[in-house]
């Protein structure tokens, strides 16, 4: 049975059907990947901290927002900062981590795509500018030398360091 080896080269792999078993897509589908997650994500992104501000922006049920604010603090997205409001008991808001933080282009990538595919004819509700100029923020790839990369055609994915064939890869690899 053929194993892994991150040393492998294209020509080892053949034409092997490369299926990491650690793929860090759905790693992340895991944590993020429902509709109130995004939700919640966009205003916290917008400066959103306390639950009912939040409940209110998304008209997420209050047990779904619950869970879904608990798991993003399990997971190390968003942290719970407490306060006190005058006469009122201690509540928690909901601040954003380095790991959320760094979501945000995956968050705008997304908003993008909707504005280009599935915005009313008026056109796109939201509109990201620069803070310092005015101008419309766009996203863009390079490549670590800093070439434009222009979309996936332009990719070719490889085996990282972490890569471990899909049980079924390694199935598949085994007869031939």
């Amino acid at each position: 049975m053929a194993t892994y080896d991150a040393d492998m080269s294209e020509a080892a792999l053949g034409n092997m059907p490369f299926r990491a078993e650690n793929c860090s897509i759905e790693r992340a589908l895991a944590i993020v990947g429902e509709k109130w997650t995004f939700l919640v994500l966009r205003e916290a992104f917008s400066g959103v901290r306390r639950f009912a501000d939040m409940q209110a922006a998304t008209g997420a049920p209050r047990q779904v927002l619950s869970a879904r604010l608990t798991r993003l603090v399990e997971e190390g997205l968003l942290r719970k900062v407490p306060y006190r409001e005058p006469g009122q008991r201690r509540r928690d808001e909901y601040r954003l981590t380095q790991m959320g933080l760094d979501l945000y282009p995956a968050l705008i990538a997304l908003m993008h795509w909707g504005d280009r595919h599935l915005a009313d004819q008026e056109g796109a509700p939201v509109l990201l500018t620069h803070r310092d100029c005015g101008a419309a923020v766009e996203q863009h790839f390079r490549c670590a030398e800093g070439h434009e990369v222009a979309g996936p055609r332009e990719v070719t994915p490889r085996p990282g360091p972490g890569a471990r064939l899909s049980a079924a890869a390694r199935a598949g690899s085994a007869g031939g």
